[in-house]
């Protein structure tokens, strides 16, 4: 896909970074962000991940230059956001849905944006049109509906066709339609050798889209690494197996020095990626298998597991504090699962 106009002055054979350095912020006694250092690499598509409250949103106000540290440094292609000319060609982002002003249509905001930083007009129309917004591009946006609010603010991400995008909460507001039309643009965009840090709550959406992850709780940096690292790292994987010759299986996987778990129910699981290991046994002593499936878990249930102790706020059902409803009971022999609070703050 293309994205049309191009600043010939803004390109660079290099792919831009950004880069964060002992990144700190202190509100008060209260430390929003901790010491935080990495890198935001082109050509994949990086996700920010982080309990409410774990200073996701502060880091990317910094980035910005509308929060200025209280020590460290975070730089945006080798400067300083300040220190860029005509900075929508080099960043553009997405922060909070419907920063404009309501009385102004689609088209003329954009196009304010666009004089502003030396875009030709051509490319208001470009943008619109990539975001699917023609339609309404006259119409004034204090009658767009948060889905249209967000699809005008990544027109306004892309307005510069810049080489770093950063978007907060994409798919906010979006419907299923439109989750799918930004997951598959992020990808392009990436694909294109930009870079793409993407902030999101939907693990779901975010097992589908990032490639990188940049995880933080309570300001400090959790980890930096690969999706598929980061859910071996944190989180089990094993092999649920269903047998009505349980005791058989029992004996030979012993017999092999395979160890084994009773999960109840007639259930067996063994630890690690050892399905076809068990296959081939169960085969060899001629013993029936109902079930044989690897289970790995999501990235949802990784990322419960690693921010555990960075929750900030927890919210509780009217059951005593600690107590699990019977449904939401974890099956012996599985990790323990986190809850996610109804009534968080934004981080």
């Amino acid at each position: 896909m293309s994205l049309g106009w191009q600043r010939a002055s803004s390109r660079s054979s290099v792919g831009a970074m950004i880069e964060l350095e002992g990144l700190t912020k202190r509100y008060g006694e209260k430390v929003a962000v901790n010491n935080l250092s990495f890198t935001v690499r082109p050509g994949i598509i990086t996700g920010f991940l982080g309990p409410n409250g774990a200073g996701k949103s502060t880091t990317m106000r910094m980035v910005l230059g509308l929060d200025r540290p209280t020590a460290g440094d975070v730089r945006i292609d080798g400067r300083h956001y300040d220190e860029l000319k005509d900075p929508l060609t080099y960043i553009g982002a997405l922060l909070e849905a419907k920063a404009w002003h309501g009385g102004r249509s689609a088209y003329n905001h954009l196009l304010c944006l666009a004089q502003s930083n030396g875009i030709p007009a051509s490319r208001v129309r470009e943008v619109l049109d990539t975001v699917g917004l023609s339609a309404v591009a006259r119409k004034k946006t204090k009658g767009f509906s948060l889905g249209m609010g967000q699809r005008l603010g990544i027109a306004a991400a892309l307005l510069g066709d810049p080489r770093i995008l950063m978007f907060d909460e994409p798919v906010n507001g979006l419907d299923p339609e439109g989750i799918h039309w930004i997951r598959n643009l992020m990808k392009t965009l990436a694909s294109q050798g930009r870079t793409v840090f993407v902030s999101s709550h939907l693990m779901s959406e975010m097992a589908l889209t990032a490639d990188h992850l940049v995880v933080i709780g309570q300001g400090r940096l959790l980890a930096d690494t690969s999706m598929a690292q980061f859910i071996a790292e944190n989180s089990r994987s094993y092999v649920r197996i269903r047998t009505p010759q349980r005791e058989q299986l029992l004996d030979a996987l012993h017999g092999a020095g395979v160890a084994v778990a009773e999960a109840g129910d007639g259930v067996l699981e063994v630890d690690g990626d050892k399905s076809e290991a068990v296959g081939e046994l169960a085969a060899r002593q001629q013993i029936v298998l109902h079930e044989l499936s690897p289970q790995r878990a999501s990235l949802e249930e990784a990322f419960m597991q690693l921010t555990a102790e960075s929750v900030e706020y927890h919210a509780h059902d009217g059951q005593q504090p600690g107590a699990v409803p019977p449904q939401q009971q974890q099956p012996p022999g599985q990790p323990p699962r986190q809850q996610w609070g109804s009534d968080w703050k934004r981080g």
